[in-house]
């Protein structure tokens, strides 16, 4: 007697652009809850009686956690699965931004960022994980394009429309503002779920779950010994340190600079606005043999849209602001390119490399948004904060030149050793 064949349900190759509609939503909410806080900074600290340093604190500590997270979620999403890791990512989102909604005093703000830091590794690790999975050949590349967009629309909605339409419609109370955001974002797991009810999808992320897999710690291990992964860590560090400080508070400074909180918000939306053309643009001409050049011009122009935001003039303002754009997502990609392309960790090891890299970047995330509120707070401004910022991208320039020399000795060795194994037939014959 014949057993009978199991019938593997495949997906329809249209079906994988659903699956990027759902993560790029979950994404999009990502970049949304980052946001919402940065345009009502002002009312916030005014409602809790909070000083700057205080909101700085409050808009790090996400990213605080994060670091902390990032390495478990990798795994979790290995062990549960995209369906349920990222269901889990929406849900923890949409709490994050309720309980900012109701909170009566610094701590609980403070508490309810902070939960956002435990969802959100698992979207960031998830995105590119779920489009390794669907996608291959041109098509990956394009659906890495298309998701990236995600995160960068959903904060251009934060900024762009929290003060001109949100708050209005909400009778300008900032609580209601936050807490539709923390419905949108519950709704964006429940469209994730609806999606993933097709049994293809469900075959596929079982097949996915039983690969084999090496011990994660010894991957981390091996891989933190490398030279060239320790100075691209390093500059990871200082490119969040840069764009999350900078983001975080730039609505405020624009406000200082004699903007309404209406055309600030719409002002401050314009990097991303750019960014998301330069991060389809730019990387596409960086190269492996002019990477290097690339993001060094590319941190000249972020220290200079620092000096630039010093200005009460609005054209030179204006300037800054497409200084920013040009970088904002622009730096962050050319960088992972650089670390996936390191011979030690390619395209095998790319997604521990991955998760390395985002952890290590968020300790910048905390540092930028707390040390340009505790600056401010000490100094009465925002221009020795700015000015800081400036020496931090002169000190990734010379942190890109350590890189290239350790990739240049490192390809030098591997040379060495291929001339070597050549010969050696050779040499062991006389």
């Amino acid at each position: 007697m014949q057993t009978p064949m199991t019938t593997v349900a495949i997906p329809s190759q249209t079906y994988r652009w659903v699956m990027l509609f759902g993560v790029w939503l979950i994404y999009f909410c990502f970049g949304l809850t980052v946001s919402a806080l940065a345009p009502l900074v002002r009312p916030i600290t005014e409602d809790l009686s909070m000083s700057y340093a205080a909101m700085g604190n409050v808009l790090g500590a996400w990213q605080l956690i994060y670091i902390g997270t990032a390495l478990p979620c990798g795994a979790l999403i290995n062990r549960f699965g995209l369906r349920r890791s990222l269901l889990m990512a929406s849900l923890l989102m949409g709490a994050s931004a309720l309980l900012r909604s109701q909170a009566q005093d610094y701590t609980m703000l403070l508490i309810a960022v902070a939960l956002f830091g435990l969802g959100g590794p698992l979207i960031s690790i998830g995105a590119p994980k779920l489009i390794s999975l669907w996608f291959e050949g041109p098509q990956k590349g394009l659906a890495m394009g298309l998701y990236v967009t995600g995160p960068a629309l959903g904060s251009i909605a934060a900024l762009s429309l929290t003060n001109s339409v949100a708050m209005p419609i909400f009778d300008n109370q900032w609580r209601s503002v936050l807490f539709s955001y923390g419905v949108v974002v519950l709704l964006s797991g429940v469209v994730w779920w609806v999606i993933n009810l097709e049994p293809g999808s469900r075959q596929l992320e079982q097949k996915s779950l039983q690969e084999a897999r090496p011990a994660q710690w010894v991957l981390f291990l091996q891989l933190s010994r490398i030279r060239a992964v320790q100075y691209v860590l390093l500059i990871s560090i200082g490119i969040f340190l840069y764009n999350h400080g900078l983001s975080n508070w730039l609505h405020e400074i624009l406000m200082t600079r004699g903007l309404s909180s209406e055309k600030a918000g719409i002002w401050a939306s314009l990097p991303t606005m750019i960014g998301v053309l330069g991060a389809l643009l730019i990387p596409r001409k960086a190269t492996p043999p002019y990477r290097i050049r690339i993001l060094t011009a590319l941190f000249l122009l972020a220290g200079s849209a620092s000096l630039c935001f010093q200005s009460s003039t609005e054209w030179i303002l204006l300037l800054g602001l497409v200084l920013k754009g040009i970088t904002q997502g622009s730096m962050m990609t050319i960088l992972l390119l650089v670390l996936m392309e390191i011979p030690e960790v390619g395209s095998k090891n790319s997604g521990s490399a991955g998760g390395m890299f985002f952890a290590a970047a968020e300790i910048g995330g905390v540092l930028g948004p707390l040390g340009l509120g505790v600056l401010s707070e000490w100094t009465g401004n925002f221009q020795g904060a700015l000015g800081g910022l400036t020496f931090v991208c002169l000190l990734l320039i010379r942190l890109l030149s350590l890189l290239q020399r350790s990739e240049e000795s490192s390809t030098d060795y591997t040379r060495s050793q291929r001339i070597s194994t050549m010969f050696r037939p050779i040499f062991a014959s006389c």
